[in-house]
């Protein structure tokens, strides 16, 4: 683990100190996101949390089966009596017990379906946490694109403001331009210097970022591929959203799981009954074990428990377990909302930064065009150099913001897909090998089961408690109002 650490933040620290000279290797998003997939801590620990979650499972069921136990004990005594004298005693024994229940009344069954509910919501916790760190390195992989092209437009802006200075200093030499002339450039090529060290800086912060995210430095970036399943309008992505955001059914879950422990607290009032075995024997001669065998006793018999006042606990418990399902279905509503807020605004960011996206593009190419028919008119003297120089930053602030603008609207685009519960790794790479967290629930979920579990499961079933919905509301659809009000106002290509 050290060397493991060790090596990232050598990664780390290469990214930032090597600026654009990347390693030798060619990446693309798949890669990355493939990568990132294996060994990104953050995911890496949501597994390992998921598969102790498993392990409740194995916890709920293991009241079907029976318990077994072994206790041996051993005493000495000494008495010193005035007329009898010194008496020593020692005595020892040996038994076995074995209980099983037969019926709790549902506490069982319920603890089993809370359980499976618990460890559901668990999974759906585990892909919103696949979807951010693969949001994280598309948001990653798209800003050292964008820092990459930014930096170019910087060194070509120098390199443009060099020449610039060259041919002011030139023609001040033979006085067709003033010394201000040549000082406006000297000042545009300082700033140009300054704006690219900025870059230089933001593109090793970018390489950096990448590296924590990704678990290595970005080598020769290939351009960003198109990203598949993109909604065509608003409603169908809201549609989606409501149905697979994670966020929305880990609430669900986490609601169904509340209303199972409130079944099982009600369960507490119900009588339970079990069979009850054991075996052993004793002697009052620890000196002759023997003995033992002359002592020995077996039983068995069955026992049925009512409880009849438990100083207000149990009550306790069903109003307890009660509200935390009033909490659970308030989450469900909470979730819902938020999904609704965070589709709105992600979709509202796609279709701003398309739109930017599309500007910038003419905008660059008009001012393209104009930067160079202002320079050739200064070179007959129609115009400045103040002219030539202010047409030159207009087009580079204009090739900066395009730059800008195809990683937001890529982002957004990628924001919208979490949102939607669609950035998981098969959605993004179909030849994607994918961790399966129910492969070791199967494994785990009958570990120490015996042939009769499920005929007892079936039997605590039996007159339990019935699970009852906190609300009625818990599965219907998100206010229609509410709904349709966000529709009408959501933004339109």
């Amino acid at each position: 683990m050290l060397k493991r650490s060790r090596a990232l933040a050598s990664v780390a620290v290469i990214a930032v100190l090597t600026g654009m000279g990347g390693p030798a290797w060619a990446e693309t998003l798949q890669e990355a996101l493939a990568l990132a997939y294996r060994t990104n801590p953050s995911l890496l620990a949501q597994r390992a949390s998921q598969r102790a979650l498993d392990e409740s499972i194995v916890q709920a069921r293991a009241g079907l089966r029976p318990q077994l136990d072994v206790t041996v004990s051993a005493n000495y005594s000494r008495s010193d009596d005035p007329v009898l004298g010194v008496t020593e005693n020692d005595s020892g024994g040996a038994s076995i017990g074995l209980s099983q229940t037969l019926w709790s009344g549902g506490r069982i069954g319920h603890g089993i379906s809370a359980a499976e509910a618990e460890i559901l919501a668990g999974r759906e916790n585990l892909r919103d946490i696949e979807q951010t760190v693969l949001a994280s390195v598309i948001q990653a992989y798209a800003d050292v694109i964008r820092d990459i092209d930014i930096l170019r437009i910087r060194q070509s802006n120098l390199g443009v403001l060099q020449r610039q200075l060259e041919e002011a200093s030139a023609r001040f030499e033979v006085g067709e331009i003033t010394r201000t002339d040549v000082a406006q450039s000297e000042a545009r090529l300082a700033q140009s210097e300054a704006d690219l060290a900025n870059a230089q800086a933001q593109l090793s912060v970018s390489r950096a970022a990448y590296a924590a995210v990704v678990g290595q430095a970005p080598g020769d970036l290939a351009p960003m591929p198109v990203l598949p399943g993109l909604p065509t309008d608003f409603d169908s992505a809201l549609d989606v959203a409501l149905l697979d955001n994670p966020g929305i059914r880990a609430a669900g879950y986490s609601l169904r799981a509340a209303e199972a422990n409130v079944a099982a607290a009600r369960a507490e009032y119900m009588p339970s009954a079990r069979l009850t075995a054991s075996y052993g024997g004793s002697t009052n001669d620890l000196g002759r074990p023997g003995d033992i065998a002359d002592n020995t006793a077996f039983l068995a018999g069955a026992t049925v428990s009512v409880p009849l006042f438990t100083g207000g606990l149990n009550s306790s418990r069903v109003a307890q377990a009660l509200e935390r399902a009033n909490v659970a279905q308030i989450n469900v509503e909470g979730e819902r909302r938020a999904t609704l807020q965070t589709v709105s605004s992600a979709y509202a960011q796609s279709l701003s930064a398309r739109s930017t996206l599309q500007a910038g593009e003419e905008a660059v190419r008009a001012a393209t065009v104009a930067a160079e028919g202002v320079r050739q008119e200064a070179q007959v003297g129609l115009r400045t150099t103040l002219d030539v120089l202010n047409q030159e930053l207009e087009l580079r602030n204009a090739e900066v913001t395009l730059a800008s603008a195809r990683r937001n609207e890529y982002v957004a685009q990628a924001n919208l897909l979490a949102a939607m519960g669609r950035l998981e790794g098969q959605d993004l790479d179909a030849a994607m090998t994918v961790y399966d967290p129910a492969a070791n629930y199967n494994r785990v979920r009958n570990r120490g089961g015996l042939p009769w579990d499920g005929v007892i499961e079936a039997i605590d079933r039996i007159a339990a408690p019935p699970v009852t919905p906190a609300n009625d509301a818990a599965d219907a659809p998100i206010d229609t109002q509410l709904k349709s009000e966000i529709v009408q106002t959501a933004p339109r290509d």
